[in-house]
Order: C-alpha cells, then structure tokens, then sequence
C-alpha cells in the first residue's frame, strides 16, 4: 500500500469504496475527453499545418521545428543527436545545452522525416497537454482518491491550469509533465518498503527520461517534492525511520540508473563543444499581482492586467486567478488536521513564495523584504532557473488538494441521513457548482494561429543550390537571432541542404567565458546589420569595415548572402552593395551577392 493510500485509509477507515483497479470505459472517456480538449486548444494549429504559426510563440515555434528537424536529420544520418553544425557555423550548436527535448524529437524522428516538424510541434503541444491532464488522474485514480471525479476534477487542472497554457504557446518541455507523477508515485511506493530495488531501477529509467524531456521541469518537480516531505515528517516524524532504509536503497539505485544513461549526455551539456556552466537572466520573480489576475488566454482573460506583470505571453507562470486563491485558503484550512493535506498545502505555499523571486513586490513597488529565493539563487542549476516558474511547482499540488476536497465532499454526501419522502441536501452538486464557478474563469481558450511569412522562393524551389558549394553557407541579411528567426524556417523548407553562421540558440559567451548568453557572438559585420534593423539607416562603410566584412565572410565559409524584401531593405541592399563593392542580384524573389568569387 502506497503512502498515498495509507493516507486515504487513515482518513476514511469507516467506509472506503472500492477502488478500480483496472481500465475501463470510464477511464477512456476521462482520458479522452482530456486528448479532446487539447485538440480543441490547437485547432488552428491543427487545420493549417503548412502555414499555421502559434502568434504568441514569438521566434519559438521557428526554433523548436529547427530543433525537431535536426534531431530527426542526426538520426537518419547516425549522427551525434547532441550537436549539429546547421547554425552557428563553423562552432555549431550543443543540442544537450539547449532545450532540444531530445526525448520526444528522437522517437518522433520518423514522423518529422515522413511528415515534417509542424507535425512534430502539434504531436508534442497537444500530447504534452493531455499526457499530463492523464497521467496525474490515473495516479490520482489509483493511489490518491476513491472517487473518479475528484481525479478527473485534479487531473484537468494539472494538464490545463493557465502556467501550462501560457507555456503551451511555445514552450513543449512545459507542458509534458507526463512522466513526472510517476517518478513522485515511485517514490511514495519506495519509501512504503515495496520493491525498493526494482522501484528505484524504475525510478532511474524516468528520471533519464524526463531529463531528455526537461530538466527545468524535473528540478522544479523535485524542490516542491522535496518541500512537501519536510512538512509531510515535520509532524510525522516517526513514520521517518522506517521509510529511511528503503528510500535510501531505492533513491540510491534511482540515481545509479539515471546517472549510468545521462552521464555522457550531461557531460556533453556541461563541458562539451559549445557548453556553458550557467545563464543569468536577472531578477525574474513573480510579482504578487500576478497570483490574483487572470491569464491572458483565459475564459476571463485580462491581457493588458496579465502582460501588466508579466514577462511575455509565453511567462505567465503563476495566473491562478483570485477565485482559486480563495479556494485554496479554504480548502487548506478545511483539511489542515489531514497530514497529507496540509503537506500538500505547506509545498504549495513556500513554492508560491519562492516565485515571487529575491524579494517582494507588489503591483510594481519594490517592498524591500527579502524572499527566500535570495537564498538559493547563486547556487549552482539553480542560477539558470527563471524562478517565477517555480509557481508552477504549485500546479500539482493544487490539483491534488482539489481530488482530495473532492473526495471528502463525496464521502461525506454518502454518510448523509436519508429521510424517506424528503429529498435529501445536494451536497455533491453544490461542491461540483463551487469548482465549476473557480476555473472556469481560469479554463484556457483556443490558442492564436495565424499564417506565417512564406520561404523565399530562392530556397523553397532549391535556387540556392545553384550558388552553395557543399560545406558552404549561406549568409541571411541580418543574420539570424532570437529576434530574426525565420531563416530556421527557410533552412528546414531547403531541406538542411546547407549552415547558417549564428543564429537562435543558447550558447557560451566566449572560448573562456563559459556563462551562457542567447544567439552566437555576433561578428562585426553582423552587428552593422543589426544597427540598420534598428535605425533603417544605411551606415557609412569605411574601409576597415570592408576588410573586416572579408574576414567575417571567411570565418563563416560564406557563399552566398540573402536579403528578402522586408523592412529597411533599401538600406541593407545599399549597405552591403558597399561592403562587397559589388551590386545585388535580384534572383526569384531575393536578393543575393554571390561572394565565392570574392572570398577563398
């Protein structure tokens, strides 16, 4: 029997129903109904997978199909999966050290090869959703609560809570937490005494996976587990020696097994070719506000008061609304004399709190009073963590505190005295009218899809391969960035017949400096262009900037550069016709400068 069960047993030792163990028709229908909704949410996406482009994703769905496409191309060529040479060439890009989700671009290798990578970016959006919404109601189901409902009730919110939809606009290894509520079951089984060894090989075998799905996810999962066990053995604490011989077997194998199949992988991340040790973001706490208003993608959805406290459509991470607020003040309360429970609760509280980053603030105004992240924020992972995600460690734990009301409240409905000729008081109604009235206002909407910029016919209809010798490059003018992204697109549409110099991607900030930055070290002539993106003027090329613009040229083995027709492209066409002393040839739809003859 499982910690989860102990816990329901001790609650409600008078009268337990019984539990299904086995799959039926109402477990497909729930699980269903989840695939369902989440095919309903990407419905856009879905109809227009040629062109259809999740609006609030920004540069990100252009870099998780660039990711998708390479994986499946390392595969089919038996290449290193950690790495590719497609951008940031010649130094190349460390697959291990970016958020390549190699556990779902691997297996779905075949269906981006047959298919291509929008499909691959639906099937991981859509399955991530729903996978999680089925796999927290099937543990709930089983080890957690007696009632379906109550699970169904749990599970919904932990798969479509608003941090996972505003994730769920561009961020794939935040929405599939499929793996995570059964490495926590594993361990609850663990720590019972059953089968520590073969529960910890198991245990071992999704912790390898879930790093290769996301590691930020796992090492939020892991603080807010981590939490809820202090609380659960502050007041329990005799029930601790027992459990320690087990867990320590157990954790211990776990972490042999995972660390056996990661240990070159993460080698590769930390020290490989184009590592870095950590990414500093800045003060990125949650401000309180952000806990009360609603989400921007919400059946209530404030988007001015949400992007108001917010760091982007894609970072609403702790929009719970005020109505689950209240709901959870209530329900802690409720049921603080379950240990469980008020574990549960406890977690939920201090993983809120750490969100809020390394100190308070409240619409804006900076209080002064330090928060408990100031405590962890240097150390080492946790430096790269963006820690406003941490509020969605309370995801969760929300959901198991609404299964757990849920029951209680069925339960007690049952135990209630029948009095013949007299219909009886609709406790169950009532609760289930309580909870339909505090998420809906959170139930997320269809997502944003709209058609994004065609490929240049250039590299769409394979022009390009006129001009690229093999090994060569082509040069995008401006180069791409994670603000210039679509060149990822136009390299899959070429089919990765040819390298782009920099690019989107995280990467060290220099040969010794091993802290991490967004986009490559851009060149000199680069920064030329991203000056004239900015300011639309052509600059003034002397001629340093002409020698300077070889040598870059070199650096990147170019063969050819591209301008499509765009903002300012007077005033790149007019820059580079001065860089190269050589006009521009308008060649199906772009304009190029075939450099091989003027580069060795």
């Amino acid at each position: 029997m499982s910690l989860f069960q102990a816990e329901a047993a001790e609650v409600e030792a008078e009268e337990t129903p019984t539990r299904p163990r086995r799959f039926t028709g109402a477990d497909a229908a729930i699980m269903g109904g989840f695939l369902l909704f989440a095919f309903l949410l990407y419905n856009g996406l879905w109809l227009d997978l040629e062109e259809g482009y999740l609006w609030n994703s920004a540069s990100d769905q252009n870099l998780w199909e660039w990711f998708f496409s390479v994986t499946a191309d390392n595969v089919l060529h038996l290449k290193n999966p950690l790495t590719t040479q497609f951008q940031n060439h010649p130094l190349g890009v460390n697959l291990m050290a970016n958020t390549a989700m190699l556990g779902v671009g691997i297996p779905l290798a075949p269906v981006t090869l047959a298919f291509g990578p929008t499909v691959t970016w639906a099937i991981a959006l859509t399955g991530g959703l729903a996978g999680t919404a089925a796999a927290w109601y099937w543990v709930f189901s089983r080890h957690l609560v007696t009632h379906r409902v109550g699970a169904a009730i749990g599970g919904a919110f932990c798969g479509f809570a608003p941090p996972m939809i505003s994730h769920g606009n561009a961020h794939p290894n935040f929405v599939a937490w499929f793996v995570l509520p059964f490495i926590a079951l594993l361990v609850f089984k663990i720590a019972r005494g059953e089968r520590p060894v073969r529960n910890g090989i198991f245990l071992g075998l999704l912790a390898a996976y879930q790093i290769f799905l996301g590691e930020e996810p796992l090492l939020i999962f892991a603080m807010a587990f981590a939490i809820f066990a202090v609380a659960y053995f502050a007041t329990n604490y005799r029930e601790f020696p027992p459990m320690a011989k087990p867990l320590g077997i157990g954790v211990g194998v776990g972490v042999l097994v995972a660390l056996v199949l990661c240990a070159y992988p993460l080698w590769w991340q930390f020290f490989g070719p184009q590592s870095y040790q950590a990414i500093e973001h800045g003060p990125v706490g949650n401000d309180t506000a952000a806990f009360t208003r609603f989400a921007t993608q919400s059946v209530a959805g404030q988007p001015q008061a949400a992007a108001d406290v917010s760091m982007n459509r894609t970072e609403e991470n702790a929009f719970f609304g005020w109505p689950l607020i209240v709901l959870m003040v209530v329900i802690t309360v409720w049921l603080w004399r379950e240990v469980f429970a008020r574990a549960l609760a406890i977690s939920m509280f201090v993983m809120a709190w750490l969100s809020l980053g390394v100190q308070l603030v409240v619409v804006h105004e900076e209080t002064g009073i330090p928060g408990p992240w100031k405590l962890l924020s240097e150390l080492p992972l946790f430096e790269s963590l963006l820690e406003s995600r941490l509020a969605m460690g309370c995801i969760p734990l929300i959901g198991a505190l609404l299964a757990l009301a849920t029951e209680r409240v069925y339960t007690a409905a049952s135990k209630l005295p029948e009095v013949p000729g007299e219909r009886g008081f609709p406790l169950r109604l009532v609760w289930i009218g309580v909870v339909i009235a505090v998420l809906l206002p959170i139930a997320p909407t269809q997502l944003i899809v709209k058609d994004r910029p065609p490929t240049p016919r250039f590299l769409a209809d394979g022009t390009w391969r006129t001009y690229v010798a093999p090994g060569g490059t082509v040069v995008p003018v401006p180069l791409p960035s994670s603000g210039e992204s679509e060149p990822l697109h136009w390299q899959i549409d070429a089919g990765l017949g040819y390298s782009m110099p920099e690019g989107y991607f995280v990467g060290p900030s220099g040969p010794e400096d091993k802290r991490g930055r967004y986009g490559a070290i851009q060149r000199p002539t680069s920064v030329i262009f991203d000056q004239i993106k900015q300011t639309g003027v052509p600059a003034t090329i002397t001629e340093a900037q002409r020698v300077q613009a070889l040598e870059d040229l070199r650096y990147w083995n170019a063969d050819v550069l591209v301008l499509i027709p765009r903002e300012h492209q007077d005033a790149f066409r007019a820059t580079v016709d001065l860089l190269l002393r050589k006009p521009a040839e308008f060649v199906d739809g772009v304009w190029i400068w075939d450099v091989r003859t003027i580069t060795p």
